[in-house]
This record gives structure tokens, sequence and C-alpha cells, in this order.
């Protein structure tokens, strides 16, 4: 709290200046003027002490040193809230110098994060993930980084086009071949879901294994599978090349999925409270400019469009007026019980060999005690 400290001295010294100058007034003469001066010394003495009054009441005032937050973000779109807070001076306004860093997997991420060497980071559930946590890396949810727009998911099935009239209905996925990005992680929980809404099992539909995003367009054009689990701007892509058709709507079955979620670390959120919370109004800023942009369409579209070209490997600003962006919650609040349901599944599929202290890895109490501040997003 060392910004504190400045309209505190002024005051003080404000208060001797007063002192020295009475003391000068009763050595002088009497001019008769007195009357005159008091008046605007007690007015100067007035005016500093409600500006101290008012910088003490501001609880997100600029901090008093420049500070710096470390971000572990490698380009995906759910990043755009720091993006756009960083292109548009929001953390400069509170005196936040942003640093990116990139890790090659979350292996490495996780614990630079717990040591408190990255402040903030990016998340995607996974067995893997989840159990690093549980045996002891010390990390805390803290925000929305990523859910599906209903109608229009940035993470959802598409059919090879030439079936698009065999296979109207989820139901009409059994005995095909859907491909699936990774196993026991959060698309396997979302491939899970959709088996369940179409009453069918695993045994139903022929699971494939694809790891990398772009094999799955090449698999579909040759006819190696049928449907996908397909990610934005990928799924924009084989649309255009008619590769593929979007395949219904992740959130006909998993309307509340948390795909991606904000990680801080303990020290971050404890030791450096104070600038936690200015990053926090920061990044909610920018979230609010996105869904001003993309969801409400009442904001500076063409803007945030070149800041996301600027940092995104979606480079064409014409891609991003046709894709379904990744959903960016403007209260920073994430969908916690459909976290706690990924575990459970984990966990069943014999995956998850921990548990996991929710109490403790969900903190929510940033984001709450920002919103209070900054008022709810409408």
């Amino acid at each position: 709290m060392k910004w504190l400290t400045i309209p505190f001295l002024v005051l003080l010294l404000a208060l001797t200046a007063c002192s020295s100058n009475t003391t000068t007034e009763q050595e002088e003469p009497d001019t008769g003027d007195t009357s005159t001066e008091e008046p605007e010394e007690q007015s100067s003495e007035t005016d500093e002490t409600e500006d101290s009054s008012s910088s003490e009441e501001d609880p997100l005032a600029p901090l008093e040193e420049t500070a710096k937050v470390v971000i572990a973000e490698d380009g995906s779109a759910s990043g755009a809230g720091f993006y756009i807070a960083k292109e548009k001076g929001y953390f400069e306004d509170y005196n936040i110098e942003i640093e990116f860093a990139t890790f090659g997997n979350s292996d490495e991420m996780l614990p630079a994060v717990a040591a408190g060497e990255v402040d903030v980071a990016g998340g995607i559930s996974s067995a893997s993930f989840f159990n690093a946590i549980a045996q002891g890396i010390d990390v805390r949810f803290i925000a929305d980084k990523g859910h599906n727009v209903e109608g229009s998911s940035y993470f959802t099935f598409v059919l090879r086009k030439d079936l698009q009239d065999e296979i109207t209905s989820y139901e009409d996925l059994k005995g095909k071949k859907v491909a699936v990005s990774t196993k026991n992680a959060v698309d396997d929980y979302i491939y899970q879901l959709m088996l369940e809404h179409a009453g069918l099992t695993r045994d139903d539909v022929e699971f494939v294994l694809l790891s990398d995003f772009g094999n799955m367009m090449s698999a579909l054009g040759n006819n190696q599978i049928d449907a996908a689990l397909q990610i934005e701007p990928l799924i924009a892509q084989g649309i255009s090349n008619d590769i593929h058709v979007r395949f219904g709507d992740a959130t006909d079955f998993a309307p509340n999925a948390q795909i991606a979620m904000v990680l801080g670390s303990p020290k971050f959120l404890g030791e450096k409270r104070e600038v936690a919370k200015r990053f926090m109004a920061a990044y909610l800023k920018g979230v609010r400019d996105y869904n001003d942009a993309f969801v409400k369409e009442t904001g500076n579209k063409d803007e945030i469009i070149d800041i996301m070209t600027m940092h995104t490997a979606t480079k064409d600003p014409e891609v991003w007026k046709s894709i379904g962006v990744t959903g960016l919650n403007p209260n920073g609040e994430m969908f916690t019980d459909d976290i706690k349901n990924q575990y459970e599944f984990y966990k069943e599929n014999g995956a998850i060999t921990e548990e996991l202290d929710f109490d403790k890895v969900l903190d929510t109490s940033l984001v709450e005690e920002v919103v209070e501040i900054i008022g709810e997003y409408e």
C-alpha cells in the first residue's frame, strides 16, 4: 500500500506550512490585512485535505511504483482479454507492465506458476493437469478464459460435407468414426456429453485419437473419418474450403462447459494482492471490450480485430468476422460446477489418482472483489 503514503505526506507538509505561516504573522506588525489572508490559508488546507481523502477512497488508484506481471500465454484466442488490455493501455493505467512468457507445455508452466515465477497463466482441464495440482503444484483457478457461446461455439463438432444429408442428428453418428484430439481431457469430456445426449455409448461410435487439429481437417478431406471435434479458426477454414460443415452446436449438450481457466499463483493472489486487483480490473476491461465487439456488436469491432490479428496466429481480419469466437465472461465468472464434473469424469475413468481440494483450488475472491468495485457488465 505504498501509494497511500503520498497523500499523507502532502497533508503533513500542508499542516507544517500553516504552522510556520501563523508564527510569522504573530511576529510581524499588525497591518489589518490578516483577516483576508487567513481565509486563503484555510481554503488551501481544506483543498489539500479533500484531495488526500479522495485519493484514499480510490481502491484502484494507480500503483506508486511500476509492477511487472508475467503472463504465460501462447497466442491463443482465449487470451483476448490480456491482449486488448495491453494494447488499449488498461494495464499501463494502473502502472502495470506486462511480460508474456511461453512454455512448451503445462508440465513446464505449472511449476513456474506455483513458484511465483509466472503470475498468471491459462489452463485447460485434463486428468494430468488435475493430478499435478493434487500432487502439490499450488495454483488457483481465478477467472474464465474460455467457454462456448450458444449457437456459435468455437469448439464444436464438424461433419464431412458429403455426409450432411446422411447424418442429421447426433444419434446418426452410431457406427461412424469421430476424431477427438485428447483422451481424458476436456475434449474427451465434451465427446462423452455428446454421446450421452445422443443416447449412445462408447461402443456405438469409433473414437479416433488425432492430436493435431490440422490433421483432422486432412482426415475429413480424405474420407478417413466422418466427424471431428474441431476448433476455430479451423472450423471456418474447413467450411470455406468445402471440407466440412458445422454439426449442431456444442451448447446443445454442454451449455456450461468450462474449456479454459485463468490461473493465478498464490504469491500473486496473496503478497501481490494490490497488483492482482488492478491486473484483474484491466483484464476485465479488455474482456468487456471484446464482448462489446463480438457479442453485443456495439463496440469498435475493427479495433479489436486488429489487436487479435496482432497477437494470435489468425492474421486475416476477414476470418475474425466469420468465426465463432471464444466465449469470455465479462465478469470473470467460471462454470465451477462443470470444472468439478470434469474432474469426476477423469476420476471415473481411472485417470485421476489424487484427491483435489476445490475449496482451495477454486478461488473466485479476486474477480468478486474487483467486480464489486468496477460494477457488473450489462
